[in-house]
C-alpha cells in the first residue's frame, strides 16, 4: 500500500534538480553527483513517475527513528534493473 504523506515537518534539502527521489530531497542524497542514464535499462522518465509514487516512506520521514538515505532510490533502482537486463548478463560473462 503506497504511503504518500508525512506525519513529521521535514523541511526538503532540495539540492540536485536532476532527482526528485525522497533521498534527494529529504535526506543526505543530494550531496553526491547527479544521476547520468548511462544503459538502455535505466528508468526513462515515464517509468519513474509510475514507480516513484509506489516507494514506501522511509520511517525516518515519519519521525520513526533511523538515518537519512544517503543514496539516490532512482539510481539504486537503475542499478538492479541493470543487472537483471540480459545484455548485462553477457557484458559480466563475457562474449
Amino acid at each position: 500500500m503506497p504511503q504518500s504523506f508525512v506525519l513529521a515537518s521535514v523541511e526538503s534539502n532540495a539540492q540536485s534538480p536532476a532527482c526528485d527521489c525522497l533521498a534527494h530531497r529529504f535526506g543526505n542524497a543530494a550531496d553526491g553527483p547527479d544521476r547520468v542514464r548511462c544503459y538502455n535499462s535505466d528508468l526513462t522518465e515515464a517509468e519513474w513517475q509510475v514507480i516513484r509514487p509506489l516507494l514506501p516512506v522511509p520511517a525516518w520521514l515519519q519521525g520513526r527513528g533511523g538515518r537519512p538515505e544517503g543514496y539516490c532510490h532512482r539510481v539504486m533502482l537503475d542499478q538492479c534493473h541493470e543487472v537483471k537486463s540480459p545484455a548485462a548478463v553477457s557484458r559480466h560473462q563475457g562474449e
